[in-house]
Parts: structure tokens; sequence; C-alpha cells
């Protein structure tokens, strides 16, 4: 049988080829061609020819010269991590720690909204025009006299005839955080951690997935693994409680999305929850991306959770970055990228300076992978000198997936800042109020949401403090 998901088989399969010469697997050029010719709509339904070509991807031989040391499981993980601080001092009054909470929330949501009406444009570009998304959204901002970006885009008419999606977030109409995954995905870390506790597993996710969120809310490899965990998981309630798939089925299944960005953009709820304790951050992350997401997209959000969280701590972007890389391998090619990208932050004068260097590298890339844009949101945070309106604005203007990279670098500068230094001209639009499509979340106002995590933080810190954590 033929499962589908995000895509149609052909496109799945397509994309398979892709994600299995990124994960070291060479494929011919034979079954390259094979699988080329297929057509999206007349191929769909050919079982035995997709099955087929399908195992020829499974069984291919991996290139004895593969470098790269990337683990799947938490154990093996974190032997391949370097050293780091694991838990850093957190001395903040719970009037503080709220303030901060409340800074990024704001962050997250005035991140994404930000980026949400040049999502498109950030990652297509304007091919007839040979632009990229970042030179496509340059256009657009200076045709209209708003370039440098320092507010939401105007969704005004010019010469260019580029039009922007989400009119609720443009600055004419801009009046609260619309639905965004990116937002959803916070929430519902939020949620499983009020309902589930710290002790929470990947199935109390995929069952808080369920019961929480629209399918229709849901894209690429999380569309495919809650698929694969429903084809495998009986509906009848007297089942709750019992697990009857694995990780390694729902993140593998026809999922060649497995190390695009969804994870990352997973991690806020997480890391705000472990304010302060950037290893535990990491653990919750990992626990919510592996059944998900493999290698790379497991490390993004990982990394996210691991800088988030020390950034109610650490200010310096340097030193969040490294707290974010002492949570991953240290030989994965995501952090091999984020290495490279600290040297081009010290020979770059200019943001713009440092993306040629990224799109050079990395610009056949999918626009919705981890690796490229988690160094957007690294780039933003040196730029914009963690200043939440700059930072936020200088992520956006970085183009690829521009509300994911937005809200992830606001909830970075938001938790530093803090939601009375928060600044600038983002936050007050929004009115302190998010819309999502979450069940039981459909309004609320950021400050519930932080009064909320600070709740949830103590039973972090208590469960924390209760666990023996081995020395690794």
């Amino acid at each position: 049988m033929i499962v589908t998901g995000w895509e149609s088989a052909v496109k799945l399969l397509q994309a398979e080829l892709v994600q299995a010469e990124y994960e070291g697997f060479p494929v011919p050029q034979e079954l390259q061609e094979e699988i080329a010719s297929l057509h999206e709509v007349y191929d769909a339904n050919n079982e035995p020819q997709i099955l087929a070509l399908t195992e020829k991807l499974k069984n291919l031989p991996k290139d004895p010269g593969f470098a790269y040391v990337q683990p799947n499981d938490l154990e093996g993980i974190r032997k391949e991590r370097p050293a780091g601080p694991r838990q850093l001092p957190l001395k903040l009054r719970d009037a503080e720690l709220l303030d901060r909470l409340h800074g990024a929330w704001t962050g997250r949501a005035a991140g994404c909204a930000l980026g949400k009406p040049v999502e498109g444009l950030g990652m297509g570009g304007r091919k007839e025009l040979g632009l990229n998304g970042r030179k496509a959204i340059r256009l657009y901002l200076k045709n209209r006299g708003h370039w440098p970006l320092d507010f939401y885009f105007s969704g005004g008419e010019a010469a260019d005839g580029i039009q922007l999606g989400c009119e609720k977030s443009w600055r004419e109409n801009i009046a609260y955080m619309e639905p965004d995954d990116d937002i959803h995905y916070s929430i519902i870390g939020l949620k499983v951690l009020e309902e589930k506790g710290p002790d929470f597993t990947w199935d109390d996710v995929a069952r808080t997935w369920n019961s929480s969120l629209p399918y229709y809310a849901i894209c690429t490899a999380e569309t495919q693994a809650i698929l694969n965990y429903n084809i495998r998981t009986p509906r009848w309630s007297g089942n709750r409680g019992q697990v009857f798939t694995t990780p390694e089925f729902t993140r593998r299944f026809n999922n060649p999305y497995r190390e695009w960005i969804g994870a990352q953009i997973r991690a806020d709820g997480w890391a705000y929850a472990c304010a302060g304790n950037p290893e535990l951050a990491a653990e919750f992350a990992w626990r919510d991306a592996h059944w998900t997401h493999t290698a790379n997209g497991i490390y993004g959000e990982m990394f996210a959770a691991a800088m988030i969280a020390a950034a109610f701590v650490e200010a310096d972007p340097r030193k969040l970055v490294e707290i974010g890389l002492s949570e991953i391998p240290r030989h994965c090619r995501l952090a091999e990228a984020v290495r490279e990208a600290l040297k081009w932050v010290g020979a770059c004068k200019t943001f713009e300076a440092f993306m040629n260097r990224l799109e050079a590298k990395f610009g056949t890339m999918s626009p919705v992978h981890t690796v490229n844009n988690a160094l957007i949101v690294v780039m933003s945070l040196f730029y914009g000198k963690m200043d939440p309106d700059k930072s936020i604005c200088v992520s956006v203007m970085g183009a690829l997936d521009t509300d994911c990279n937005g809200a992830t670098t606001g909830s970075i500068v938001g938790a530093a800042a803090g939601r009375k230094k928060f600044g600038g001209k983002l936050a007050a639009p929004l009115h302190d109020t998010i819309k999502p499509q979450v069940f039981g979340f459909q309004e609320i106002t950021m400050r519930e949401l932080a009064e909320r995590t600070l709740a949830v933080h103590k039973k972090v810190q208590a469960y924390a403090a209760a666990r023996v954590r081995p020395v690794v």
C-alpha cells in the first residue's frame, strides 16, 4: 500500500533520493534517472514501481568516506558531544524570571509574525528576475522605502508586482499573533509539561498532537511522522497508555524530511521550562524530536533548546552558540557548519556578506533544511547584537524559512532581554495576544503563557534536582 502524507508518492521518492545522498548513501546515476523520469500524477499510483525504487534506495551501500558521526539515541549523542556547562546558575527571582519568560514568548511571536508574509518569498525568491529569497526580500523592501527592515511588512503595491501572504500580519492590519506552527509547537510543549509532567515521553507528544492540533496545521516531517504513528496506533480509547509503534518507524517510513527544520522550531516550550539548564532542555528536545527526525534534524532542536535555555542566564552570542554546540555531536554536519559560521562572523562586516558565504556553500540545500536555517539564527544574534528588534529583523532579511528563523531568534533575544527591556517597535502591535489553532488555547495572552510556564519551570527544577544524572 502506498502511504503519502505531505506530498505525492513520487515527490516523496524524489525527496528520499536527496536525503539518501545527504546521509552518505551515493545514488547511482541510473537510479537517479529512473526516479527523475517519474511523472508526479501518472506514476503516483504505480505501487510496484514506487515500492521497488524505494527498496533500491533503502539498500544502497554507505560511502566508506562518510566522516560524520551522527547517532539518534540520547546516550549516543551525549557520548559524542564536547564539554559544556550543562547547567547554569539561574539567579532570577520569580518576578524577574516571569519577565524573561514573557520576553521569550513575545520574541517568538514577534519574530514569527514578522517573517510570515515573506515565508514563500524567502524560500523561493523570484526566479524570473534572477533573485534568490534574500535579494527578493531586499527588492521588495527597497521599492517601498522600508530597507533595512525595522517593522512589519507592508502589503502596499509597487511596480515589482510582488504579492505577500498572511495579510493579518501586515503592518496595516496586525493586531495579534495569528495561527502558525512555530507558535503551536511552543504551546504544545507547555501543554505536555502541564498535563504529563517532566517525565513525558515521545508518545505523550504524539497523543497531544492528535488531541490538540488539526492535521492540516502540521507540515513536512511532522505530517509523515504523525501519519506513521496513527497507521500503527489503534484509535480505541481502551488502548490509551500502550505504545504500538516505535520512533524508528515513525521518523523513517516515507519521511524524507527527517533532517529538515520541523524539529528545530519545536524547541522553545521545552527550553522555557528548563531556563538555565541547557542539558535538560536538550534532553526534552530529544524526546520531542527523535520520533519525527533523525541526525541533524534532532540536533537542530537540541542546539536551539540549549541556546534558548542558556539565554535566561547568558547574553553573549558566542557563548550561547558554544553552549548549543556542547549538547550535540561534535562530528555532525550541523556542528561543522556552525563552527564554520563562527569563522564567517569574524570575517564578514555585514550580515549580507555572511549570507553570501552561506548561499555559496549551501545554495542547493532545501530552504527548509535544519542546517542552513540554523546558521541564519546564529548570524542574527551577532549582527543584531542581541537587540530584540534588530536581531529579529536581521534574521528575516536573511531569508530562507523566515518565520521559523525569526521566531527562534526572537526566543533567544527575548529570553535574554525580558519583556520590560524588549524595546523597539515589534512587540506593541501584537497587543500581547496569540490566537493559535491549538485546542484549548484559541486566544491567550503572552503574559498568561509566561505565568503558566513559570509554574511548569518550578516543577522541572524540582524534577532536575531529584534526578541523579550519570556522568557522561
